[in-house]
């Protein structure tokens, strides 16, 4: 059984790790944003002195966020801040989890603590969006990042919740109480 708990925990722990590999990416990703559009742009063959309306689907959509961008940071550097805030936000979310990966049992609340925060991501997508003129197929992909980190934290608890279980059954030195159990008697 203890085998069991073993693979148990290393699953939890994978699967913990990947959720905030991706918490991390995205943290750090909303620092430089500029410099990630141009990268962006540069890769999709946009000319940044070209007119965004020059372009259609997801290259439109991307001229059109580096040009506001520039005027933004051009007029109103301290716009920035806001991204930088929501940068910090994911990496302070991302420090939560380490409750979990020291001990899953004991700190599965922050487990369905990410899982509510997930599934809060497609209302806001879906809502906001609109009201922002996000185009519906970016919405989607920001609505894939709830999707993919809810199946990864759902899988987490639900391994959580085995584990918590076979450590039920086991008292404090490792034994099964039931193999116990039948000794004393035997």
């Amino acid at each position: 059984m203890s085998e069991q708990v073993a693979s148990l925990r290393r699953r939890i722990q994978v699967l913990l790790i990947l959720f905030v590999i991706g918490l991390v990416l995205s943290g750090l990703t909303a620092f430089p944003l500029t410099t990630e559009l141009r990268i962006l742009g540069s890769l999709l063959g946009i000319d940044p002195k070209a007119p965004a309306s020059s372009y259609d689907g997801l290259e439109h959509w991307i001229a059109t966020v580096d040009q506001a961008l520039q005027e933004i940071h051009a007029k109103y550097p301290f716009m920035a801040y806001g991204t930088d805030w929501l940068a910090f936000a994911h990496l302070v979310i991302a420090v939560a989890f380490i409750g979990p990966l020291l001990n899953p049992v004991r700190n599965i609340w922050v487990v369905t603590f990410g899982l509510i925060a997930c599934a809060g991501v497609i209302p806001l997508a879906l809502i906001a969006g609109p009201i922002r003129g996000i185009p519906l197929y970016w919405r989607l992909i920001d609505c894939s990042f709830g999707v993919f980190g809810a199946l990864t934290l759902w899988l987490a608890r639900r391994d959580i919740m085995r584990l918590e279980a076979l450590q039920g059954t086991m008292n404090s030195d490792g034994c099964a109480q039931g193999v116990r159990q039948s000794q004393r008697a035997g």
